[in-house]
C-alpha cells in the first residue's frame, strides 16, 4: 500500500512538473495535473494540500537531481573542471528529459517576486537559478583550489563571471525550443572557447568538451522506461563519471 502511494506521489510530481513547465504556475490547474497523472483530485489532495505544496515538491525534485548529479561526479573522482563541463551537459540533457528542472527554473521566474500572504499567488519557492549558479561556482572554485584553473585576482573574477553567465545561458537556449542535439553542440562549442582562457591552450585538450555517446537509462520510477535508439538524446560522461551521473537519474 505504501509503495502504491509513493508511486502515485511520484506521478503527481512528474505531472505537476510538466504542467508548470508547459503552462506556467498560474495557469496550471490541479484538475489538469490530476488528469495528467491519471488520478482523481481527491488522490491529489491526499498527497498535496495545495498547488503551492506541489510546486515546492517539484522544485525539491529539481534540486535533488542537480545535487545528486554533481555529487555522483565528484564521488566518481571526476576532476572539478571536467565535472563542471559534464554538469553543463547534464543540464542540457535534463532540460529535455525531466520536466522537474525546467519547471523549477520557470517557477522561480514566475513566483520569485510575486506577493506573499493569504491573497498572494507565491508558493514557498526555491531560487533554482541561485542553486544552479551555486553549483557552477562551487565546481569552478574547486577547480581553482586544485590548481586546474590558475586564475587570480581580477582575472579570476572575470573568469567566474564569464563561466556563470555562459552556464545560465544553457537554460535560456533550451527555452527557445532548441532541439537537444543542437543544444549539446552549442554547449561543447562553448567549452571549446572557454577552456583555453581558463587553463591555457596547451592544457585545453586534456578536457572532454563533448557529451559522450553513452545512452543514459532514464527511468525516473514514475513513467515507462525509455528505450534508447540512435535518435534518442544521449548524455555526458565517460567511464566511471558516466555511470555515476547515470545513477543520479534514478527517481526518488
Amino acid at each position: 500500500m505504501q509503495e502504491r502511494s509513493e508511486r502515485t506521489r511520484r506521478r503527481l510530481v512528474y505531472a505537476g512538473a510538466e504542467m508548470f513547465h508547459q503552462n506556467g504556475y498560474a495557469n496550471a490547474t490541479l484538475g489538469d495535473i490530476a488528469s495528467a497523472a491519471g488520478v482523481t483530485k481527491g488522490a491529489l489532495y491526499f498527497h498535496f494540500a495545495s498547488k503551492d505544496e506541489l510546486a515546492e515538491a517539484v522544485q525539491q525534485r529539481g534540486c535533488a537531481l542537480l545535487h545528486d548529479s554533481v555529487r555522483a561526479l565528484r564521488e566518481a573522482g571526476v576532476p572539478p573542471l571536467q565535472a563542471l563541463i559534464d554538469t553543463t551537459h547534464w543540464l542540457a540533457w535534463t532540460l529535455h528529459e525531466d520536466p522537474a528542472v525546467a519547471a523549477s527554473f520557470r517557477i522561480t521566474k514566475e513566483c520569485g517576486a510575486a506577493p506573499r500572504g493569504p491573497g498572494g499567488t507565491r508558493p514557498a519557492v526555491v531560487d533554482f537559478h541561485g542553486a544552479w549558479i551555486s553549483a557552477v561556482s562551487t565546481l569552478l572554485r574547486m577547480a581553482r583550489e586544485s590548481g586546474e584553473v590558475p586564475a587570480a585576482g581580477r582575472d579570476w573574477e572575470s573568469a567566474q563571471a564569464l563561466v556563470v553567465a555562459a552556464a545560465c545561458g544553457i537554460e535560456v537556449l533550451s527555452g527557445t525550443g532548441m532541439p537537444y542535439g543542437e543544444l549539446q553542440r552549442k554547449v561543447a562549442a562553448l567549452w571549446a572557447l572557454l577552456l583555453p582562457a581558463l587553463v591555457g591552450e596547451a592544457r585545453a585538450g586534456e578536457y572532454r568538451t563533448q557529451a559522450t555517446a553513452d545512452a543514459w537509462d532514464h527511468d525516473a520510477g514514475h513513467r515507462p522506461r525509455r528505450h534508447h535508439t540512435a535518435d534518442t538524446p544521449t548524455g555526458p560522461g565517460a567511464g566511471a563519471g558516466a555511470r555515476a551521473v547515470r545513477g543520479a537519474y534514478s527517481g526518488p
